[in-house]
């Protein structure tokens, strides 16, 4: 079966999930992508499929985040979710840097924890610019009282982190009951619609740098077979077309090779711009030839250094 081609009709914004583990993100990732399908009528990502990057599966350095997409009626998101473990704080910073926004995640039944502290800190260091909160386990938190002092706790914590805490919106649901439902309809999936219009709502349109030279940091590297070699990652800024000559930069001496086709979420783009997860297919350049932590760019744009 050929590939569908990506229609960029909508914003593409980058959002994530974040916040201590077990609290419920990667239910709330499975939950929005089986309710917002079920409303459009198109397929949607199981929770262990997202749930594909727990520790066991990886100790290396390329511990997988999940990728996952939806559209609301504004906007097509593209969704990363970030495992919980303390282990994999380096792979929230890569995650976390190409957030436009996060979803930071809180069970009422805890209230914030040590890992939900950490994650606010690193969504502030690295400039994920806007969160919004989702209570989770509403539904195991008899007192409502106890709710208000959840949501005050967190409201609170996040203005010590320099985030707006009192304007933040908090969406209270869970998640579980949510990914339960069999129509979009059922009460249960409402929290859902009400976090998809806190994001459109909440957070900005994102300005991308797309008439600036073309630069993407590689996040992965792998080889298809009849294909060649793909690197994927976010475009920083610019602009990527099938057929343009771009330089692999950094780490090694740098290579020139052709852009022979760029792909989102497993959808074809005659080009890839600023703001977009993409994998690019690159012509006659091997697996072992190019590593996470170089760059593609516009052959000439970025000069590597070996010493100052």
């Amino acid at each position: 079966m050929g590939k569908a081609k990506y229609e960029r009709s909508k914003p593409h914004v980058n959002v994530g999930t974040v916040g201590h583990i077990d609290h419920g993100k990667t239910t709330l990732t499975a939950a929005i992508t089986k309710i917002l399908s079920m409303k459009a009528g198109g397929s949607y990502i199981a929770f262990d499929e997202i749930d594909k990057a727990p520790e066991e599966k990886e100790r290396g350095i390329t511990i997988a985040t999940a990728h996952v997409e939806y559209e609301t009626d504004k906007r097509h998101y593209a969704h990363v979710d970030c495992p919980g473990h303390a282990d994999y704080i380096k792979n929230m910073i890569t995650g976390a840097a190409q957030m436009d926004g996060a979803i930071l995640v809180v069970a009422a039944t805890d209230g914030p924890m040590p890992q939900t502290r950490e994650h606010i800190l690193l969504a502030r260091q690295v400039g994920v610019p806007s969160l919004v909160v989702f209570l989770n386990k509403v539904d195991l938190v008899d007192d409502p009282e106890l709710l208000e002092l959840v949501e005050l706790e967190v409201r609170e914590l996040l203005t010590s982190y320099e985030y707006p805490g009192d304007d933040i919106p908090v969406v209270l649901g869970s998640a579980l009951k949510a990914l339960e439902c069999d129509t979009p309809d059922d009460e249960a999936a409402k929290p859902i619609f009400e976090l998809m219009e806190a994001l459109d709502s909440y957070i900005p349109e994102p300005e991308r740098d797309i008439d600036k030279p073309f630069l993407m940091p590689i996040e992965d590297v792998f080889s298809i077979s009849g294909r060649g070699t793909v690197v994927t990652g976010r475009v920083d800024r610019g602009v990527i077309k099938v057929g343009e000559e771009i330089e692999i930069v950094g780490m090694k001496d740098t290579v020139k090779t052709t852009c022979t086709g760029v792909e989102m979420f497993r959808k074809i783009l005659d080009q890839g711009q600023a703001g977009d997860n993409v994998g690019v297919l690159l012509r006659g350049i091997k697996r072992e030839d190019v590593e996470r932590g170089q760059v593609l760019a516009r052959p000439g744009t970025i000069t590597p250094h070996r010493k100052f």
